[in-house]
């Protein structure tokens, strides 16, 4: 007997509630101006509360404040979503110093390793200006047990030469850890002036076709209404992880639109706006979750 169609929209609905939503976003000098503005601080808030992960860079707080102040902002009082938070050390070659940050939802996921690339490699120069902050993570909620997020905010004279070394990285954690699902994904400044057209075929990560790439180059990541550049990326490598993509998920997410800001308030956040996508949910967790939603709303109809 089939489903009656209100019925099968339910569940759909229920399957990409439940689908793990990961988030990469450059907030843009984010200090201690960008902590004490209540504003754009609430921008950011709803903007990570949407997602189960999400990557922050260019985190510019000495004081080492951040993760403290959205972890107390985040989870408040609250026992039903508790988010954790893992952030890298100061990385830089010179005095200017970024941080990579990662906020997660603790009960639907947890780090399993993580550890700092170096650019000490067999071959290989000081080719990062950030090296990538990779964490390993594991959930029993979603159909890919587990998957490396590789972060990357590139310098933008030298995003071809690091976004091509990505691969360098890859290699690198598959022989430390023998994963097989990768997210490579941030900042690469990877369109406009930086990445001109002829210099795709010099990047690896582009001209291996294991290599996904979610955001397409005709996409805008920015801000500004007077630039249409394609700067932040996501890039999945590993069938498993390629397969458990929820349909049409990838995207961009207009803060500015959403929050019905002007251009400038939104500026105030930041001039990047956040990639995404989302990774299917497991069955059983799906099945789980249905039981106890049809529980609740037979409960509500009988009371």
């Amino acid at each position: 007997m089939s489903l009656p169609l209100a019925a099968l929209l339910l569940l759909l609905s229920i399957d990409g509630a439940l689908a793990l939503r990961v988030c990469s976003f450059n907030v843009q000098s984010f200090g201690e101006t960008k902590r004490e503005n209540q504003k754009a601080m609430d921008v950011i808030v709803k903007v990570i509360k949407r997602c189960d992960i999400i990557l922050l860079m260019e985190i510019k707080d000495s004081s080492n404040q951040i993760c403290p102040t959205l972890m107390e902002r985040l989870n408040g009082n609250s026992r039903d979503t508790t988010y954790n938070c893992v952030i890298s050390s100061r990385l830089g070659r010179k005095t200017y110093k970024e941080q990579y940050a990662f906020l997660y939802k603790e009960k639907l996921v947890s780090v399993k390793k993580r550890y700092l690339y170096h650019d000490d490699q067999a071959g290989d120069g000081d080719v990062f200006s950030r090296e990538p902050f990779v964490v390993w993570f594991q959930s029993p909620y979603t159909t890919v047990k587990d998957f490396v997020i590789v972060p990357l905010h590139t310098t933008p004279e030298a995003s071809v030469k690091e976004i091509d070394e990505l691969v360098d990285v890859y290699e690198d954690v598959k022989r430390r850890w023998k994963a097989e699902n990768f997210i490579f994904m941030g900042d690469f400044n990877a369109g406009c002036s930086y990445v001109p057209k002829k210099a795709w075929n010099n990047i690896r990560l582009r001209t291996d076709i294991k290599f996904i790439w979610l955001i397409g180059d005709q996409e805008d990541t920015t801000v500004k209404m007077s630039t249409n550049c394609a700067y932040d990326r996501i890039v999945l490598r590993g069938q498993e992880i390629v397969n458990s993509v929820v349909a049409k998920s990838s995207g961009i997410f207009n803060f500015q639109k959403a929050y019905k800001l002007t251009e400038q308030e939104a500026l105030d956040v930041s001039d990047h706006f956040p990639v995404e996508f989302k990774l299917q949910p497991s069955e059983v967790y799906t099945s789980r979750k249905k039981y106890f939603s049809s529980k609740k709303r037979n409960k509500a109809r009988r009371s």
